[in-house]
């Protein structure tokens, strides 16, 4: 054996740096890469891209129903608001529309009185029998009906 040990030194004495140095750079160049390491390297690292995005997704999608549920709710205050004010507006306007209280600023602002029996006077067409245009109507289907029509004269 100690021949074999002998040679075998023998052998790595006579391999020097220089050669060692070359040994490592042919080792480097002719290192074989392994396809299925790669293959599942990509596959985790397009699972981890996928699985990211989708967290990101729902964290958005649940940020924007964040957002809109805020909005949601000042709209609804606004919008109870809105109904509040119209509300009071419209209890104004029929105060307002009161003929009561037109006639009492009428009377102490303006210095108003109620007529008298002989200031008032009507216009005939709205007076029955009256000689206005409604009243001349009337007459003219009331002679029209009483004229046969087969004489043809009126």
């Amino acid at each position: 054996m100690s021949t074999r040990g002998e040679s075998t030194r023998a052998s790595s004495s006579t391999w020097g740096p220089e050669q060692r140095a070359r040994q490592r750079e042919v080792v480097r160049r002719h290192r074989q890469s392994d396809r299925r390491r790669l293959r599942s390297m990509a596959t985790a690292i397009v699972g981890a891209g996928v699985m990211v995005t989708l967290v990101l997704g729902v964290v958005g999608l649940r940020v924007q129903q964040v957002r809109l549920s805020y909005r949601l709710d000042a709209l609804r205050q606004s919008r109870a608001e809105l109904e509040e004010a119209n509300r009071r507006l419209r209890v104004e306007m029929a105060t307002l529309k009161s003929l009561s209280r037109i006639e009492g600023k009428a009377r102490s602002e303006l210095g108003m009185v109620a007529p008298t029996r002989d200031q008032v006077r009507l216009a005939r067409e709205f007076v029955a029998g009256g000689g206005g245009a409604a009243a001349l109507d009337r007459r003219a289907v009331v002679a029209e009906r009483a004229v046969p029509t087969a004489v043809g004269v009126r």
